[in-house]
């Protein structure tokens, strides 16, 4: 094996517990029998993956009372945070690869700056949330206006208009605003939010931008699977349209280093820098997996978090589109962070079912004695 394969696996030892380390034995053993280098990195890093998991498990358990009910991980620290800490280390993985790529220290500084500010606007959003204070319908709308007038007013360059400039800072909107004008309609379906998403479909055609397009469609179809109605079915039409528009007009945009395309390119850097890629860009889709605990319109905007990220990772696979969280570009920081909000702050509990009483102890009659007395 390789030395990094073989420092993998040390660290795999360390992390397993006792009960486990058989496994990891194993594990090393078939490491040892794969010929091809790549292969082997890759069931390693599978390998710590699992390893990380099943530590953190065992020591959450060493720390739960034998009498009271088992609370994994995103229990203890809510689906809001567990979704905080995925984004918070996508965004440190792509820190890494853009490090070791030679990409200028100012986009290391831009990304680390539109996390703080991503997190400062979160904590804005979920305490007017709290306070019921954050209405979807004028929300969405309203996104959906600012977002036509990008369209309008916004920076051409190679014949699209999707840029707005403050200062020096160049940002994308669409990448701001989009996801969490989709999970915002996704927990409340009312016409004014109906109308916010239409004028973005609108929007993002005008620019013509096929890969929020491409996400705001794959959203709001799935919801419109998930939770059929006039609304729901409504704003998918108009996404679809919207993406269809996208797809008949030109789309020159070429790739600019550390932003496109970095799904594959990473992997030129050093095979560690693509393997960090993938992992961030899997990392960003995670908190859709709390979506099973959720339940009603909490349950809906996970899945549509889930399927609009997961659209623009494929977007930034498929063509020239920003690739999100791992590579260089605030705005998709800061949109990630914004749409966090629907998840909630903390689990829901699980209905306490009563345990039967045990039958008491009768005064009267002999003690039956197992054995001899």
């Amino acid at each position: 094996m390789s030395p990094v394969v073989d420092l993998i696996f040390g660290l795999i030892r360390r992390l397993l517990p006792r009960s486990l380390q058989p496994w990891g034995e194993a594990a090393i053993q078939e490491a040892r029998s794969t010929t091809r280098p790549g292969e082997a990195l890759a069931f390693a890093l599978g390998c710590l993956s699992w390893a990380v998991r099943e530590s953190i498990r065992h020591q959450f358990s060493r720390l739960t009372p034998q009498r009271e009910t088992p609370v994994n991980f995103m229990d203890r620290i809510g689906p809001r945070l567990a979704a905080v800490a995925c984004g918070v280390g996508a965004i440190g993985l792509g820190l890494l690869y853009m490090s070791a790529g030679g990409a200028p220290v100012r986009y290391l500084m831009m990304n680390a700056a539109a996390l703080m500010f991503g997190l400062v606007i979160l904590c804005i959003l979920a305490l007017a949330d709290r306070r019921s204070h954050l209405s979807a319908g004028p929300v969405n709308l309203l996104l959906g206006l600012a977002l036509l007038a990008v369209s309008l007013w916004g920076l051409t360059a190679d014949g699209v208009t999707r840029w707005v400039a403050l200062g020096p800072l160049v940002l994308q909107p669409g990448l701001m605003i989009v996801p969490l004008m989709a999970v915002l309609f996704a927990r409340s379906r009312d016409r004014l939010s109906l109308a916010g998403v239409s004028v973005a479909a609108l929007a993002l055609a005008l620019q013509p931008d096929r890969g929020m397009a491409g996400a705001l469609a794959a959203g709001l179809t799935v919801l419109a699977f998930t939770r059929p109605g006039r609304t729901t079915l409504t704003a998918a039409a108009a996404a679809v349209i919207g993406l269809g528009a996208t797809l008949a007009q030109a789309d020159p945009s070429p790739a600019v280093p550390f932003v496109d395309r970095i799904l594959y390119s990473s992997f030129a850097v050093h095979p560690l820098a693509g393997a960090a890629v993938l992992l961030g860009s899997a990392l960003l889709v995670l908190p859709a997996l709390a979506a099973r605990r959720l339940g009603g319109i909490e349950q809906s905007a996970g899945v549509v978090f889930g399927v609009v990220w997961a659209a623009l990772v494929a977007a930034a696979a498929l063509g020239n589109y920003p690739t999100p969280l791992v590579g260089y570009g605030g705005s998709a920081i800061v949109g990630y962070m914004l749409s966090l909000v629907v998840f909630p702050r903390r689990a829901p509990q699980p209905a306490q079912v009563p345990v039967a009483a045990a039958p008491k102890a009768r005064d009267e009659g002999p003690l039956l004695c197992a054995g001899p007395t």
